[in-house]
């Protein structure tokens, strides 16, 4: 790399119909995305309100993508030229990290500047007008999660299987001892609802309760479908 400045890097996270998400990933490489991972997930939403989304099936690729800013900003601007476009039958989300690795830096930065046309950084004003809500609870609650949710004005979510760490261990917290199936589900929501949304979900399903469930919120710069 001749140019020595390290350019910010910034996170895509998609959630799109399955079977989409290698296209996506094929897509977001050629702006110069230079590190992606791939999950699979199941949608919460009804049927009749996936209809109205556009969003298709329940069953759902998730990909979340790592470049510099400005190779986020050129494939986000190649999505917002497009305002119609649906093809990928999904969602996007943008976040800002404060932190990662000079490493993993320095690699992204070594992608982006592979292109022999890149162009100058679109700006873009990060508003969070909107928050990614994770819940981590135990196997089987992810529905009562999404009622509650719903009662505070989420349209739906995606879920995520996961396992606790160390599972093989029997772990324990504060005496309480944990189970090792977890599911996660993803809420975006608008930061207007966010905080009644994740008091409502963690006085029902919280830690102490059977679904031993733990929440977290991260800002979104930007949201749009995709």
């Amino acid at each position: 790399m001749n140019d020595t400045k390290i350019r910010r890097a910034q996170v895509l996270c998609a959630i799109v119909e399955r079977g989409n998400g290698q296209s996506l990933i094929s897509h977001l490489s050629s702006y110069g995305m230079g590190y992606q991972l791939r999950f699979t997930g199941h949608g919460t939403a009804s049927s009749e309100m996936m209809d109205i989304l556009g969003l298709g099936s329940s069953e759902k690729d998730v990909i979340v993508s790592m470049g510099t800013e400005d190779a986020v900003a050129d494939a986000v601007k190649g999505f917002s030229e497009n305002l119609s476009s649906t093809r990928y039958r999904g969602i996007m989300m943008m976040f800002s990290p404060d932190a990662v690795s000079r490493l993993l830096a320095v690699i992204l930065n070594m992608k982006k500047s592979e292109d022999p046309e890149r162009k100058e950084a679109v700006v873009m004003k990060n508003e969070h007008q909107h928050s990614l809500i994770l819940v981590v609870v135990n196997q089987g609650y992810t529905d009562q999660v999404m009622q509650i949710a719903r009662r505070s004005g989420a349209t739906g979510g995606t879920v995520i299987r996961a396992r606790l760490a160390e599972a093989e261990k029997e772990s324990q917290f504060h005496g309480i001892t944990l189970q090792e199936e977890k599911e996660i589900v993803a809420i975006l929501a608008p930061d207007s609802i966010r905080n009644q949304l994740m008091e409502d979900v963690n006085s029902e399903c919280g830690f102490r309760s059977e679904a031993q469930g733990v929440l977290c919120a991260v800002p979104v710069d930007k949201a749009f479908k995709i």
